[in-house]
């Protein structure tokens, strides 16, 4: 039985830390309305609306300029939400998708007119109904430009490091490549997200600290990897809030105005953060200059 999780709160404050203008936040879902759009019949979870309207209010309360619409595991592989929504704001968004092995190039072709810029595969460690590594996906929509996400499951970046960097595609890694905050930079999957950075085709999201580690916030852990990274590849870093934050059931469900203000420990310089929250995004996912 699917569990209702819950949902953001609904009450984000306007953070101390000021965005620059044109800020991307480059990781978010979008739910419902769940009679229009309705949910995989194996989903694990059932989040509550959350709506293209809700999202935009939040980015203007954040800061934000626009945002990167991560298709929702609880649809399986249904793009329909993600295109209709790509259609109706494309001044707003950009898209990843959760695609279906036999997709065609037409399909691929149509999402990306629309806006889609990368296919998101998972961990076999993460189970469901949910892609994993496919080569022949990856190399259907490197045709047209895609990227390949990759969600990992705890330390296993280090297992699916060199099969990734096979692949055709430019590779983003979602969440802090999931190494575990509370072990430090000093780890190997934080070494294997270090080499694989090295390679100049791999970019890592500043995205998800509560993915990280079992502690609320201000999770602090992340901060020392943040650093990290940041000292090391600040060209192929981006960051996203994982606004609705979906799954945190047991746990403190953190206001998304905390979560901008963990930005300026995390990013110690002016110029680096314009870098990963503005030129970076824009760069990988191929927004047009602000008016």
């Amino acid at each position: 039985m699917p569990t209702l999780t819950q949902g953001p709160d609904p009450h984000p404050r306007t953070p101390t830390f000021k965005c620059p203008s044109g800020t991307v936040d480059t990781h978010i879902h979008l739910f419902g309305p769940a009679a229009r759009y309705p949910f995989h019949s194996s989903t694990y979870y059932i989040p509550p609306d959350a709506l293209p309207e809700t999202n935009i209010a939040l980015q203007d309360t954040l800061g934000i300029a626009r945002a990167v619409i991560v298709s929702g595991g609880a649809y399986g592989r249904n793009t329909s939400l993600l295109a209709d929504t790509l259609a109706r704001r494309p001044d707003r968004y950009r898209g990843v998708a959760l695609v279906p092995e036999d997709i065609d190039g037409s399909e691929i072709e149509r999402l990306t007119k629309l806006g889609v810029r990368g296919v998101r595969f998972m961990s076999a460690s993460r189970g469901g109904v949910l892609p994993t590594i496919s080569e022949t996906v990856a190399a259907r929509v490197a045709e047209h430009g895609w990227h390949v996400q990759f969600y990992p499951h705890g330390a296993d970046i280090s297992d699916f490091a060199d099969r990734l960097l096979a692949l055709p595609n430019t590779i983003v890694i979602d969440h802090f490549a999931s190494v575990t905050a509370e072990r430090g930079v000093d780890q190997p999957a934080m070494r294997t997200v270090l080499r694989m950075l090295d390679t100049g085709r791999v970019w890592v999201k500043l995205s998800g600290p509560m993915r990280c580690m079992a502690s609320d916030f201000p999770y602090a852990a992340v901060t020392p990897i943040a650093r990290a990274l940041v000292a090391h590849a600040p060209e192929r870093l981006v960051w996203g809030t994982d606004w609705p934050h979906v799954n945190l059931d047991g746990r403190v469900m953190p206001n998304d105005g905390d979560l901008v203000d963990l930005i300026p420990e995390w990013i110690a310089d002016d110029a680096a953060r314009r870098q990963i929250l503005v030129d970076n995004p824009n760069q990988l996912y191929g927004f047009p200059p602000l008016a």
